[in-house]
């Protein structure tokens, strides 16, 4: 069998189907990863055959149309400043606009992959659009790979009309944007209900970028350990946006009586601000190495933090910023496993307390709820597993055919 992988050029999307593309490797089958020049480096850093197709496009720059200049509250009001305060703007019609224009680049050269490399199956995450094209243009079947919950489910009936054009193109007439099925690695507690489509479950194995087992962290002497972490994505819009330092300043502020690490990129560590002497900063360490020594995570609510946080148990203090981190907040929030903290109300205060909150007796239900979804994760199919159903699949559509 021979897979062709393919994401537009955002890094937590390429993350989120490594362990399945290595377990088709492993059972034998030709995987190939498909995205924008961009990516290629990253692609080749999992250890996986890559391939370009399309031209790159600015995606930092559209993302940034979701979050306008900071306003900050308090100037002589007496209040005080909201961290990451900004209106709300930014819903879904502007991000399907972002996703059309990376289908528009990548579909021509990604069609001519899918037949020149005579694919099998092209297994494509829910914002890479022009996957099923392709895969409908090649005749093999297209599997849709979620990165998180379902945040798509709402945009189904539109995409089609949203498509037409760049489908038409390769003599596309009929294709569905969600495949012929749905590889989902949320556990079934955080999915979004109303879902009806042919789904293989996944068991969620982190894979949070490369790297080496960090040094053991400090003795804690006892004390809950409090990781921090705020993905990528807000740092790469703005310094303003990426508010880890802010948040480690008010929860050390607030004396906790907790150990804090703080896990960054080396490039954030340079936006850090001043820090405390007892706050470990881990630097460039995949969050899969650190969080299993953690007992809770304050974070933004980005799909990679909030599975990689559940599948190690850890309740969650989330500040969205952005409309997909909202939507995964909101169902952690549903299923109990955390809090959610609008972005509006994130004062050093309100953070403390929520924390204060979440470690003490109070928060015992929400521990036992992200314990629940824990136990949800660990028995899906694994990635071996569906490996060998996507055989299965796409035996059953040489045979029709």
């Amino acid at each position: 069998m021979r897979v062709l992988f393919t994401t537009w050029a955002w890094p937590s999307h390429l993350y989120a189907m490594v362990p399945l593309a290595w377990a088709c490797r492993a059972a034998g089958h030709e995987v190939l990863v498909a995205s924008q020049p961009g990516l290629l480096d990253e692609i080749v850093r999992t250890g996986l055959p890559a391939a370009a197709v399309g031209q790159d496009v600015d995606a930092v720059e559209m993302v940034r149309g979701y979050v306008l200049p900071s306003e900050t509250a308090g100037d002589g009001d007496g209040k005080e400043p909201r961290l990451g305060h900004a209106p709300r703007t930014g819903k879904g019609p502007r991000a399907l606009q972002m996703f059309l224009a990376h289908a528009e680049s990548m579909v021509d050269d990604l069609v001519a992959l899918t037949r020149g490399w005579r694919a099998d199956v092209v297994v494509f995450e829910p914002t890479a659009l022009a996957g099923p094209i392709a895969a409908a243009a090649a005749g093999v079947p297209a599997v849709r790979h979620l990165y998180g919950v379902d945040l798509m489910l709402r945009a189904r009936p539109i995409l089609p009309d949203l498509l037409a054009d760049l489908a038409e193109r390769h003599g596309v007439t009929e294709f569905d944007p969600f495949g012929v099925t749905t590889v989902d690695p949320a556990p079934p507690g955080l999915r979004v209900p109303g879902a009806d489509y042919p789904r293989l479950s996944m068991q969620y194995v982190p894979f949070n970028g490369p790297g080496v087992l960090p040094r053991p962290l400090p003795d804690s002497g006892g004390r809950p350990r409090i990781c921090v972490t705020w993905g990528y994505t807000m740092a790469k819009l703005a310094p303003s946006r990426f508010l880890a330092g802010q948040v480690v300043q008010a929860l050390h502020k607030a004396d906790l009586d907790a150990q804090i690490v703080l896990a960054v990129s080396s490039r954030q560590q340079e936006m850090l601000p001043p820090l405390p002497d007892d706050v470990h900063v881990a630097v460039d360490t995949p969050l899969n190495l650190l969080l299993p020594r953690c007992d809770l995570v304050v974070t933004h609510g980005g799909a990679g933090t909030v599975l990689t946080s559940l599948r190690n148990g850890l309740p969650l203090l989330l500040i969205p910023q952005l409309p997909d981190h909202a939507g995964h907040a909101a169902r952690v929030a549903a299923a109990g496993a955390g809090e959610l903290l609008p972005r509006d109300d994130a004062t050093p205060e309100r953070i403390a307390e929520q924390v204060a909150t979440l470690l003490g007796e109070r928060g015992d239900a929400v521990r036992d709820a992200a314990r629940e979804l824990q136990c949800q994760i660990r028995e899906q199919p694994t990635p071996a597993a569906v490996a060998e159903e996507l055989a299965s699949l796409v035996q059953s559509a040489t045979t029709t055919h």
